[in-house]
């Protein structure tokens, strides 16, 4: 790879964030869109043109297996239902393709495990695709607080939320434990900003839950125990106002974000003020934190480097959303360490 100058490309699945997600790959630099597949007839070839039309070399499968089969494709993006990300990850670590998957990487840290132990055998690159983390306004936010202007982290709130339209009914079909709802959709955003402030591991979870008929988690809230009392507060839910933002308090002031899931042509604001006074709004410039993320994976790749989120990290993340689902389940706190 240390020769090439674009990682070659393939979509495993014509889910809906191609919209986002396919046109990041045709933008990156070093990236180059090769094909797509979807199990579903001529829905690859239509998501294709629909939001790659310029890529009339790229091919459209009807069959996953003939896209992990072509010997031109060198990574994939997995963005298929919640539940099949492990068996496809996998799937395609054997087929010796670099894999970003999109969050979550799998229901449970043991499945995490064996993708991480399958690509140290097949020596392929894969990472778990929280795309937010990419955008610069984040990079800001950590600067600051490592700074030391606000003091020690105490704690953090985080806010993920969007009205449950029809067309999206599909996320509340499965029940919380086959991957459908609240907390493997958003919560996983919620459980994954807030631990960008403690260095420690937590040792507690405590959460509540709301379902519909299926199983599905609607709306959960919770608290994270960092220990020394340091928490972090969560809430996700389908059925609130549009939020994803977080929020953190340490000893001399706080910083929040207002908005994470940024659109290409936003302009991202992060303000924060401290005890003696002083308050900051601050307006970044925008940032396509999906292209970004793709040419940070290329890049990793090309040049043998890691991936900024590791496995470990997506381990970690889904200890604690394994946590939160076995809280809320059984109304008691659960303890990590």
């Amino acid at each position: 790879m240390t020769n090439r100058t674009k990682l070659r490309w393939g979509i495993l699945g014509a889910a809906r964030i191609n919209e986002r997600l396919l046109p990041a790959i045709v933008e990156a630099e070093n990236a180059e869109l090769v094909a797509i597949a979807s199990r579903r007839p001529g829905a690859a070839a239509e998501t294709l043109a629909k939001y790659g039309p310029s890529q009339t070399e790229a091919r459209a499968y009807d069959d996953l297996e003939d896209l992990l089969n072509d010997t031109e494709v060198d990574a994939v993006y997995l963005p298929m239902a919640n539940h099949e990300h492990a068996h496809w990850a996998l799937r395609a670590i054997e087929a010796g393709k670099h894999v970003l998957c999109e969050k979550p990487m799998a229901l449970s840290a043991d499945d995490i495990s064996a993708i991480e132990t399958a690509a140290r055998r097949h020596k392929v690159t894969v990472m778990e695709g929280f795309m937010y983390r990419f955008h610069p306004q984040h990079a800001r936010v950590l600067e600051l607080v490592k700074s030391g202007l606000f003091g020690e982290v105490r704690s953090v709130r985080a806010t993920y939320s969007f009205m449950m339209r029809p067309a999206r009914m599909y996320r509340l079909e499965q029940p919380v434990e086959n991957g459908g709802g609240a907390l493997w959709d958003i919560g996983c955003y919620a459980v994954h900003s807030a631990r960008m402030f403690f260095e420690d591991a937590p040792i507690a979870v405590t959460a509540v839950s709301s379902y519909v008929g299926s199983g599905a988690d609607i709306s959960s809230s919770g608290v994270i125990d960092f220990g020394r009392g340091r928490f972090a507060q969560f809430d996700f839910s389908f059925e609130r106002a549009r939020r994803s933002e977080y929020e953190v308090i340490g000893s001399k002031g706080g910083i929040k974000c207002h908005t994470v899931w940024q659109l290409p042509g936003d302009i991202p604001i992060i303000s924060w003020w401290t005890e003696d006074g002083r308050q900051c709004e601050e307006r970044l410039p925008p940032a396509n934190h999906f292209r970004l993320e793709i040419e940070h994976f290329s890049d990793c790749v090309l040049k043998g480097r890691e991936p900024a989120l590791s496995l470990d990290d997506a381990k970690d993340n889904c200890r604690i959303l394994e946590a939160v689902l076995q809280s809320a389940a059984e109304g008691r706190l659960i303890k990590l360490a």
